[in-house]
């Protein structure tokens, strides 16, 4: 991801405090139990992802499959909470040593030093597991298990088309 996004992403992150949530919104698409899945996320998580929904929407109407996905599919991250430093380090890792970052991200995420990258990489699996025991559809969970995957991998896949739009929206944001 180009530097400017992640600096865009640390502002938005810093300043989420002032800004108010729009659960409301939310709690349109999520089922109770996905709602509290919602809530588990930080405050920055959250306007995250209403953000990745509000862009979904300026596109024109969407599925109920898309919009959940839009909403939870960075509610994996929740599993291990990830300090700052723990972003930064993984991001910079990522940048400078990219054989390391690799090497860790399949390492343990009780690892503080690796939980950045660990988290990074199995977050869209963690994510469909717990989107799962709320009975999401199979093609949400579809879609959140592989939004961070290269859209040409799944080109011919039915779901496809509604990937790239869940990644482009989540790019921008």
């Amino acid at each position: 991801m180009a530097a400017v996004v992640r600096l865009r992403q640390g502002i938005r992150a810093l300043l989420a405090f002032s800004r108010p949530v729009n659960v409301d919104l939310a709690a349109k698409y999520l089922s109770p139990a996905q709602l509290a899945l919602f809530r588990r996320m930080g405050r920055a998580e959250q306007q995250h992802s209403l953000n990745v929904l509000y862009d979904l929407l300026n596109e024109g109407q969407i599925s109920l499959d898309l919009a959940v996905a839009a909403l939870l599919h960075d509610v994996g991250k929740t599993r291990y909470p990830l300090a700052l430093w723990m972003k930064t380090l993984a991001v910079l890792l990522g940048a400078f040593l990219p054989a390391l970052a690799r090497r860790w991200s399949d390492g343990d995420p009780r690892n503080p030093f690796q939980r950045g990258l660990v988290v990074a990489a199995r977050h869209p699996q963690w994510s469909a597991e717990m989107l799962a025991a709320t009975g999401a559809s199979a093609e949400t969970l579809w879609l959140v298990a592989h939004h961070q995957e290269p859209a040409e991998w799944h080109s011919t896949h039915p779901l496809g088309a509604l990937l790239q739009r869940l990644q482009r929206a989540d790019n921008r944001n």
